[in-house]
């Protein structure tokens, strides 16, 4: 019993076994069939996209051809139309060449006509020339035989006779107009001049050599002099001015012929008498200072010169000479003040002759611009004026106004022929000048001049009125037994060139310092 439900069971099993795979067959079929119909299905839709698309791209195909087509006509007939314009045009051209070669032909026609009339009319006169001639010369051995002189002899005679009454009458007239012209012109002269000196209201200053200190109290002639007198030698060292402390009660009297050395020294005083401490280094401080005081002084000078001349683009460089003119003088006169005064007076007289004022007046502002520098630059004060000022970019007008206001070259416009006599008039007022300054100040210039000649020498300063020649040198160059030969040589020096009265005393100063800087 146990077995046949065994085998029944086995049967059954593998009834079902087989039925399970009947089964899996039939599904796998139907899917089967399923995937072919879908793939079927794809590729019929496939194949109608594709013939979409062909029948699409063929379309667009067509359409860009016929397109391009469009195109391509269009552009033809652009150029067809270009075309048929260039060949109107050419056209016309030939159109108008052609009347223009009737017309030419019509003109050489016309030309030719008037050469045969020309040429015949030509030899025509040829022919009345020649009869003309042989006429002449019948006359003329006529007229020979009835003179007994030549043509020759009777052309040289008549010639002659004519040139004798011409120069006479052109000397006659040149006489009575040259006269004339000088009596207008002398009268015209005295009249702008005398216009001119009455317009200008100057005052007339002359400049001295010697300046006056006031002290607050006795007791600073002493902290002035110094211990053992080191104070007022290292101001006098530093500035190269006299400092007379004597006996005139409340003043310190300042000595030198240089008015810019006489500036910064009585500037330097001043300042350490407010401020009190006086001693070596303190006076070296105060003494630079008031050298750059000075420059920036000297620039003020030379820009209000300029702006009271109307002469505002002048060069840097140029109004920096101006205002160091403003420490200068000539006989007493301020060089300066003078240049001013020339400026105005070529300014007035420019008008009245009607010429170029402004031009006038740069000429007058600038002609002692050259004794700026004339003590540093070989030469005279004109021709050194005349070259600073072709350097720094004025015109050649000006430049030549300048160099010819001494008559050391011809002038070149009338303005600078005007320079003269302003500079003249300006020099010749009364009080304007005194001539012994400016030959007291010249020897003094002479003999520091000497000075330099030596080598080694830093500075030197003309002292007590040039009685006093105070000279320091360069310690690397020159050790204390030069000093001895440097003293002896420029007293012989000085003795074979120059001229002077009494004697001279010749100090030299050699002094060495070392500085260090702990860090």
């Amino acid at each position: 019993m146990t077995d046949t439900w065994i085998i029944s069971a086995l049967i059954c099993a593998g009834i079902g076994a087989k039925l399970s795979l009947f089964a899996a067959w039939l599904v796998h079929k139907s899917k089967v069939g399923s995937y072919r119909r879908l793939s079927e299905d794809l590729v019929s839709r496939g194949q109608l996209e594709a013939d979409e698309i062909r029948k699409t791209a063929e379309i667009e195909a067509k359409r860009l051809k016929l397109d391009q087509q469009r195109e391509f006509e269009i552009a033809w007939q652009k150029e067809r139309f270009k075309l048929q314009q260039e060949e109107n045009r050419l056209k016309q051209r030939e159109d108008k060449i052609e009347i223009r070669m009737q017309a030419l032909e019509k003109k050489i026609g016309q030309i030719e006509k008037k050469e045969a009339e020309l040429t015949e009319k030509r030899v025509q006169n040829e022919e009345e020339q020649q009869k003309y001639i042989k006429m002449q010369k019948l006359y003329l051995q006529e007229l020979e035989k009835v003179s007994g002189m030549t043509v020759a002899k009777a052309r040289e005679v008549l010639f002659e006779k004519i040139s004798q009454e011409i120069q006479a009458e052109a000397a006659l007239m040149i006489r009575r107009a040259k006269k004339e012209a000088e009596e207008e012109a002398e009268k015209e002269a005295s009249r702008i001049i005398i216009t001119a000196i009455h317009r200008l209201a100057v005052p007339c200053v002359s400049e001295v050599t010697v300046n006056t200190i006031p002290l607050p109290n006795e007791e600073m002639k002493g902290r002035i002099i110094g211990r053992e007198g080191r104070n007022i030698r290292t101001l006098e060292r530093l500035t190269g001015v006299n400092f007379v402390i004597d006996d005139t009660p409340g003043a310190v009297v300042l000595s030198g012929f240089d008015p810019i050395r006489l500036h910064v020294a009585k500037t330097a005083l001043t300042e350490l008498m407010v401020d009190g401490r006086i001693h070596p280094t303190r006076i070296e401080e105060t003494v630079e200072k008031a050298q750059q005081a000075v420059v920036k002084k000297i620039k003020e000078y030379g820009e209000d010169a300029a702006l009271r001349s109307g002469q505002i683009n002048l060069h840097p460089e140029i109004m920096r000479l101006l205002g160091k003119l403003k420490f200068r003088y000539s006989y007493g006169q301020n060089v300066l003040d003078h240049s001013l005064e020339v400026s105005a007076l070529m300014g007035m007289m420019a008008a009245e002759l009607h010429i170029d004022p402004q031009l006038a007046k740069r000429i007058g502002l600038l002609h002692d611009i050259g004794k700026a520098v004339s003590h540093e630059i070989e030469g005279t004060h004109a021709i050194i004026g005349q070259n600073l000022a072709l350097k720094y970019g004025e015109s050649e007008e000006v430049a030549n106004g300048i160099g010819c206001h001494h008559y050391e070259i011809e002038p070149l416009t009338t303005e600078g022929s005007l320079c003269s006599a302003a500079d003249a008039i300006s020099a010749s007022r009364p009080g304007a000048r005194i001539e012994e300054i400016e030959k007291y100040i010249k020897r003094l210039k002479n003999l520091e001049e000497l000075a330099y000649s030596f080598p080694g020498i830093e500075k030197a300063y003309a002292m007590q009125a040039g009685r006093e020649i105070c000279i320091i040198v360069m310690p690397d160059m020159i050790d204390d037994t030069g000093t001895g030969n440097l003293a002896r040589d420029l007293s012989k020096k000085i003795e074979q060139e120059l001229n002077f009265p009494g004697k001279i005393k010749v100090t030299v100063i050699r002094e060495r310092r070392v500085v260090e800087y702990a860090g």
